[in-house]
């Protein structure tokens, strides 16, 4: 940039000593490309500017000719296309002249925009980095929604940009500005739009739903016209500058408090731009009267994501597991989830509740889930036990039965036999069960005293306990104990079959 009075020395040794470009920019120790600027923006026409002479002259007509066909070329495809006719000039002074002579887009003017106080709001999302919540990095996202008339704003940060967090922006908006405005304009927002091609736009069943309970109309605005909706985007860049930028918090409702307290105290005391004589915050005192009134009842602003549960009793949602009661696995189940819980529903029925986990990776378990299928699961081991004892000692049934007739704990009883069963074999307990049934003695302690009795009186050793892996596979199995006498027969068919 050169200075007002060096630009005025320009003009005049150009119109009235009628000076050349290149003897004004040498007497002025200036670039000429400086002195042609100059000129040009004291309005003389490109054609009255003598050109010096350049490489690409005999190409201008090839090179006008192509801009005007495909204005948007690059200049280095250009100049890879001139090349090959014939010039040899370097890329860096072709993609001046290509600046030069490409086509100017006509400027567009904008109107200013104006709304009636009460009529209109506009709503967008802003970007300001990540944070740390319950150890996970979350993007950090604001929610502004700018009433347009009084430019009074609502400012909110969240960590998620889900539907139930954008309706509960919403719903917090309308009852800080206490009322609704008649129209809110979005644009492109994934999380109020499900299709757009060109100007028509799809936008989300639940945002429509919302917007008919609080009766207001959800309105689009053109692709590419930041001018429709400038204002909110004025408003998020003054929360980047004015508010965010250099700001220390300890975790989000701190941060939300300072929120509000800036657009009250800071953004509220600001002249309004149409009207010095007052504040932002004193037009929007008077603009609230105009607001539409809030509905009686609550719009609900949850998230509903459906989700199948595995072979394990856990719902994911949001990149945690959250219990559910074991007899729910395998089935398609919906969470439906607020910033504070996560309920789990089977159809209508609320099968679980659980505290909200904003973490990453985590189980989040209801005590009552995990004891309810410890308890099937015990129950399963000791079904799998009374069936091997019963295989392997059919008397033991016996015994069982008659500890029930006299309120036995049945499930204690057939544990410590199947440990007799293993320690002592199924021949010594059959005949310790006989021996304590016949004596009207159905109690593990009397078979156990006839099983060390028998043991002392033929002199058979200690039984050594033999611990087995938790393995159905391997508890499962019975080995019937053989007489004696059988491995004798075997001996003496082998020996006669050798000789």
């Amino acid at each position: 940039m050169i200075s007002a009075e060096l630009e005025a020395r320009i003009r005049r040794l150009f119109h009235a000593e009628r000076w050349p470009v290149g003897t004004i920019a040498r007497q002025l120790g200036l670039h000429h490309s400086t002195v042609r600027r100059a000129l040009l923006r004291d309005g003389v026409p490109l054609e009255a500017l003598p050109q010096r002479r350049s490489k690409a002259d005999p190409f201008l007509p090839f090179i006008r000719q192509t801009l005007e066909e495909y204005p948007d070329l690059r200049a280095s495809r250009l100049h890879a296309m001139v090349c090959e006719r014939g010039y040899d000039g370097g890329p860096d002074h072709f993609r001046a002249i290509v600046a030069r002579h490409r086509p100017r887009k006509a400027a567009e003017a904008f109107l200013r925009l104006s709304t009636l106080p009460g009529d209109q709001g506009q709503v967008d999302w802003g970007h300001f980095g990540h944070t740390l919540i319950d150890g996970a990095r979350r993007p950090l996202v604001a929610f502004v929604l700018v009433v347009s008339w009084s430019r009074w704003m609502f400012l909110r940060f969240g960590v998620d940009q889900r539907m139930g967090s954008f309706l509960g922006h919403h719903a917090a908006a309308f009852e800080a500005l206490g009322g609704v405005p008649r129209v809110l304009l979005y644009d492109n927002l994934k999380s109020a739009v499900t299709q757009r091609i060109g100007d028509a736009i799809v936008f989300n069943d639940t945002l429509l739903a919302f917007a008919a309970h609080h009766r207001y109309e959800a309105r689009p605005v053109a692709p590419y016209r930041g001018n429709e909706k400038g204002r909110v985007e004025r408003g998020i860049r003054d929360v980047r500058e004015s508010f965010f930028a250099a700001r220390s918090w300890t975790d989000l409702d701190d941060l939300n408090r300072q929120a509000e307290r800036w657009c009250r105290e800071v953004r509220g005391a600001r002249k309004h731009p149409e009207d010095r004589t007052r504040t932002v915050a004193d037009a929007f005192a008077e603009e609230r009267a105009m607001l539409r009134p809030l509905p009686d009842d609550a719009f609900p602003v949850e998230d509903r994501v459906e989700a199948r549960v595995g072979k394990t009793p856990y719902l994911r949602f949001d990149g945690n597991d959250y219990s559910v009661p074991h007899d729910r696995v395998r089935r398609m189940l919906t969470a439906v989830a607020t910033p504070e819980t996560v309920r789990v529903l089977d159809g209508s029925e609320e099968i679980a509740s659980h505290p909200r986990s904003w973490g990453k990776g985590r189980q989040v378990e209801d005590p009552a889930h995990i004891a309810a299928l410890a308890a099937k699961k015990a129950a399963a081991r000791e079904g799998r036990g009374m069936n091997r004892l019963f295989a392997a000692v059919p008397e033991a049934r016996q015994l069982v039965a008659r500890l029930a007739e006299r309120g036995g704990n049945i499930g204690s009883a057939v544990a410590r036999l199947g440990q007799l069963l293993d320690a002592f074999g199924a021949r010594e307990l059959a005949i310790a069960l006989t021996e304590a049934l016949a004596a009207d003695a159905p109690h593990v302690a009397a078979v156990r005293q006839v099983l060390d009795r028998r043991r002392l009186d033929t002199g058979l050793p200690t039984p050594v306990a033999v611990t087995l892996p938790d393995d159905p596979r391997v508890r499962g199995v019975v080995v019937q104990t053989r007489p004696l006498g059988a491995y004798d027969a075997l001996k003496a068919r082998t020996e006669g079959h050798h000789e």
